[in-house]
């Protein structure tokens, strides 16, 4: 029996939330990190991301990644206005830097590309002419299903990234890219690890990421940020790069969105496999 199997008493479970999210909302951090508690009790698969908001509030460990429940939930949830929301709200323009750079560096064009975290299909429609054939990846069945809707993808399948990419046999890709994914997952070994076991020899990785000021990581590569979302320190990203079999070719400083206003950082890497 799997614990989705377990049943969840779903009206506790929601005034326990909303409970945990009022108290911290109102500054009374210790009293939502006992409620968060309670949550996770109530829901061990998290489906209401507890854990990163506990880290969050430096009430937790760090999680090794956002729980897959949590992160399936949150863009089932929103596929509907997602790209309405983060294109015009957010001014979220990631997929278009991406495309910006490998046009600026001569890279390209590809013959089979991987779309980690496709999401609606905002990353493969700046894409598409570039490549002969893109496979798109998402946890969420809404987004996937949007994604399918607009016909820019020759296959698509719902699926966290790296069990992805631990189960895929079908052949290697010379591109794999992964907007907005690294700010839920902490560790990235397995990305990364994963990514080399699907590339051709001098494939390319391209992916961005959230970052915060050099104290904010105190000596640690990787945190939950205050909007709940990991941030990753460039040192960290480069050692995981090179310990894994990766050449950074080219690193870029970016906004990768707009949060309550205000410009998050980040960085957008392509880096090439060296076998």
């Amino acid at each position: 029996m799997t614990q989705k199997s377990k049943k969840i008493d779903e009206e506790a479970l929601a005034a326990a939330y909303n409970r945990a999210l009022s108290l911290e909302k109102s500054g009374h951090f210790d009293a939502a990190a006992a409620a968060y508690r309670e949550v996770l009790e109530l829901d061990p698969e998290d489906h209401g991301g507890a854990a990163v908001r506990l880290a969050s509030m430096g009430r937790g460990d760090t999680p090794l990644k956002a729980p897959d429940a949590y992160v399936a939930t949150l863009f089932d949830q929103h596929a509907e206005v997602f790209d309405n929301v983060l294109v015009d709200q957010l001014d979220y323009c990631v997929p278009l830097l991406v495309r910006q750079r490998i046009q600026a560096l001569g890279l390209g064009p590809f013959k089979r590309v991987l779309d980690l975290g496709c999401g609606t299909g905002l990353t493969g429609g700046a894409l598409r002419d570039m490549a002969e054939d893109i496979t798109g990846v998402d946890l969420s069945e809404n987004m996937v299903e949007i994604a399918h809707e607009k016909d820019l993808y020759e296959t698509l399948y719902v699926a966290e990234a790296v069990d992805f990419l631990d189960d895929n046999d079908d052949e290697p890709f010379d591109l794999i890219v992964a907007t907005d994914v690294l700010p839920y997952i902490g560790a990235l070994e397995p990305l990364f690890f994963g990514a080399v076991d699907n590339l051709v020899p001098g494939g390319l990785l391209i992916f961005s990421s959230e970052t915060l000021p050099a104290e904010a990581f105190a000596g640690r590569g990787y945190v939950v940020g205050p909007h709940q979302r990991f941030a990753h320190s460039e040192t960290y990203l480069r050692d995981r790069l090179t310990a894994t079999g990766f050449e950074v070719i080219d690193i870029s400083d970016i906004t990768v969105r707009k949060e309550e206003g205000e410009p998050t950082a980040g960085q957008l890497l392509i880096a090439r496999f060296k076998p």
